[in-house]
């Protein structure tokens, strides 16, 4: 199974963690990832702390939980390759509807790409048998 066949199939809470510079951890819940052609996951970004997070230290974790009960769903190990301000590309991503005055309101976004580096399992460090293409 790819990684796109497995966001589109299950639903669940995405946990996304960072680190500044220093080692200083944070996580943020987000929706799950947007899956591009070539593996890489992005995610609509605010200015916030893991956005000034992933600009000091591109290397984040993200955690996907699945709903319907025990643990399952995956972890991902990432590493940002680049950043997007295209707003027409980042408002045709989006998932959330706010009214452009919400929205504005929010603060600018940007759309931040990641590499995938290794998928795990929510629980150990099997094979998970899903593939990034």
């Amino acid at each position: 199974m790819t990684l796109k066949d497995y966001f589109e199939s299950r639903s669940g809470v995405c946990i996304l963690s960072s680190a500044d510079r220093s080692g200083k951890v944070t996580t943020a819940v987000y929706s799950a990832p947007r899956v591009m052609e070539d593996g890489s996951v992005c995610f609509i970004m605010r200015e916030r702390l893991t956005y000034r997070n992933i600009l000091d230290n591109p290397h984040a974790a993200c955690m996907y939980i699945e709903h319907g009960g025990g643990y399952q769903g995956i972890r991902l190990f990432l590493a940002k390759v680049r950043e997007d301000n295209d707003q027409d590309l980042i408002a045709r991503m989006t998932r959330r509807h706010l009214s452009p005055e919400e929205d504005k309101a929010k603060g600018p976004k940007h759309l931040v790409i990641f590499r995938v580096d290794k998928i795990l399992p929510l629980i150990g460090d099997s094979a998970t048998g899903i593939t990034v293409t």
